[in-house]
């Protein structure tokens, strides 16, 4: 077992030459805040924009798939973080915290599946916020995952 377990882990060259291949471009001032968030959310397209509810379509890119070339489960994490944030972000708004995050991964997506990432607020209990986020496969319209995120929004100072 800790033979596999060892064999598994190692880093082929496929992969180092992946990493070392990565062009990271200069930040730019398009209120994306980090190269991770960049990474992450590059081709992200708007469907469908409602009071509560944001609708998104997404493909697969190779930088976000795993050795399997399946969505990488860290790539879907950090996709329901960012997205279940932005159906409460207000320009001028307070910041959002995200303090509890629940996901379940149901089914995989494959390098260049379509996606469809939806987002909603489940509701509001004084400055705690609650999103559900669900990616679906475009095309077989199969959840690959679903994800609660809690979020925390300070009070504003009034000074």
């Amino acid at each position: 077992m800790e033979k596999r377990t060892r064999e598994y882990l190692q880093v082929s060259q496929q992969d180092s030459d992946r990493v070392t291949g990565l062009t990271i471009p200069p930040r730019l001032s398009d209120g994306i805040d980090s190269f991770y968030e960049t990474f992450a959310l590059k081709g992200l397209r708007l469907e469908q924009f409602l009071p509560g509810y944001i609708c998104y379509s997404f493909i697969v890119p190779p930088r976000l798939t795993d050795r399997n070339g399946n969505l990488a489960v860290g790539a879907i994490a950090t996709i329901v973080d960012n997205i279940g944030a932005s159906v409460l972000y207000r320009k001028d708004g307070p910041k959002h915290v995200s303090v509890d995050i629940s996901i379940s991964y149901l089914s995989t997506a494959k390098l260049n599946d379509e996606l469809e990432i939806s987002t909603r607020l489940l509701g509001t209990k004084g400055p705690y916020k609650g999103t559900l986020v669900v990616l679906k496969n475009k095309l077989t319209r199969e959840i690959i995952a679903e994800g609660r995120l809690s979020v925390f929004s300070p009070a504003t100072s009034k000074i």
